[in-house]
């Protein structure tokens, strides 16, 4: 059992919803689910039920466990405090709020029918790849792989318009579209829409004027995406707040609006504050990315380019205040692969096709050199 799949079934009422009660034997009317968000927080948002004779509005909070809220340390995240139902498969403990009220439960496996449960298992329940997986071997190996590197190349077709649409955006700037796209994908796919904003928010000519100083691009990126809005204790913190507003003053920046950065939910190393230490990292090492990137080849040509350190600060940091223990947190072969497919080999297919010629096979012996896994990964 999977909490996606519990989500599933509460969006959609996909239970008996009539004589529904509570742990506490209290009973329950569900008049609206709430949104669904997906996000950091309580998994639905605005939700509204009635609980005995009282009507109540606010989030919904579902667990495979009831401890599972204490294990996520929810007791105390304020987040949770408008918390009206906890929906669990199994209730193993009792759970309280912040103000120390029991928050009422309900045990949904009670209200779930066995076919339901039935299909779920066949659902996930390992199959074939494809339905004609065993008839692909008959396939002549020429069609075949014909048929993939014209489906390969269909696709950068597809992927390449919002490149050059950015490109005409920046005036053929092709570094700063470079920096556009590989923040985005820095970002993954939690945080790329924020990245993107974020790159877009700042003239690249700041950017590349900047570069000699990371501390100053740290600011940039760290200030223009929210996360040195609040006042803290930590010297660095103060130090990049500093550089920020001096910067903001220098150029006459006004912030643009870039979508909330997303911690919840992601291993520490994609925390979007070591991600957007990295970027900083890679600008300050290189002023000409760009040209650097069309000229080589080879996968290892790109690991020794795109394989960055962060700050001295984030490397027993994660966010600011807390200390971690001692890390590198440099980027690894695997990040990497997964820029080269979605970032270089576009911007190289795109470029190239604006020159008027084809790089058609480059892109392929580039592409096997990467694990085979990894390529698969193509958004």
């Amino acid at each position: 059992m999977k909490e996606d799949f519990l989500h599933y079934l509460w969006k959609y009422k996909k239970f008996d919803t009539l004589n529904l009660k509570t742990f506490n034997n209290e009973e329950l009317i569900i008049i609206n689910v709430g949104q669904y968000l997906e996000l950091a927080g309580p998994d639905f948002f605005n939700a509204q039920i009635i609980i005995g004779n009282q009507k109540w509005a606010g989030n919904i909070e579902i667990h495979l466990k009831s401890s599972d809220w204490y294990l996520h340390n929810h007791e105390n995240d304020k987040a949770y405090e408008s918390v009206v139902l906890h929906v669990v498969w199994e209730h193993d403990c009792e759970i309280f709020s912040q103000n120390n009220s029991e928050v009422p439960v309900l045990i949904l496996k009670d209200y779930v029918s066995e076919e339901i449960i039935e299909n779920y298992k066949t659902l996930i329940t390992p199959k074939s790849w494809i339905f004609c997986e065993k008839e692909i071997k008959d396939v002549d190996p020429f069609l075949f792989i014909n048929w993939q590197e014209r489906l390969f190349f269909e696709r950068f077709e597809r992927k390449s318009q919002p490149i050059y649409d950015l490109l005409e955006m920046t005036n053929n700037d092709w570094e700063a579209v470079l920096f556009s796209f590989l923040a985005k994908n820095f970002g993954l796919n939690t945080n790329g829409n924020s990245f993107f904003q974020l790159a877009q928010s700042i003239p690249f000519s700041i950017i590349r004027k900047e570069s000699f100083e990371v501390e100053n691009l740290e600011a940039l990126l760290f200030g223009n995406a929210g996360l040195l809005d609040v006042d803290k204790e930590d010297n660095y913190f103060k130090d990049l707040k500093i550089r920020y507003f001096y910067l903001l003053n220098k150029y006459q920046l006004e912030r643009a609006y870039v979508e909330p950065m997303q911690f919840f939910k992601h291993r520490p190393d994609n925390f979007p504050t070591i991600r957007l230490s990295q970027l900083a990292n890679l600008y300050h090492k290189y002023q000409n990315l760009f040209s650097k990137i069309i000229d080589l080849k080879a996968v290892h040509e790109i690991y020794d380019l795109l394989l960055v350190s962060v700050a001295p600060y984030w490397q027993n940091h994660y966010q600011f205040d807390k200390e971690s223990p001692f890390k590198s947190k440099k980027t690894v072969h695997s990040f990497v692969d997964l820029l080269i497919i979605n970032t270089i080999i576009p911007i190289k297919f795109a470029y190239a096709k604006k020159q008027g010629y084809s790089i058609s096979e480059d892109l392929i012996i580039l592409l096997n050199q990467i694990k085979p896994e990894k390529k698969l990964y193509y958004r």
